[in-house]
């Protein structure tokens, strides 16, 4: 059976390919791409509206067979 190790990498807009390159370079799949935590406090408008703070970094999830 087949096990299975796995890594979270934020991703920079500006190097995203070269980012995924490396990783899948050294055997690691790409599973997915998630949008990261927001970051900062939310803030209000004038008229005490809540908004939210701006999305963070996205982030990949990896996977790659382990090397029992």
């Amino acid at each position: 059976m087949t096990t299975w190790e796995y890594a979270t990498v934020p991703l920079m807009v500006h190097a995203t390919k070269q980012i995924l390159d490396n990783w899948g370079s050294d055997g690691w799949e790409l599973v997915a791409v998630l949008p990261g935590a927001p970051t900062g406090t939310p803030t209000s408008t004038p008229e005490g509206n809540m908004v939210p703070p701006p999305p963070g970094n996205p982030v990949a999830y990896f996977k790659r067979p382990r090397g029992d």
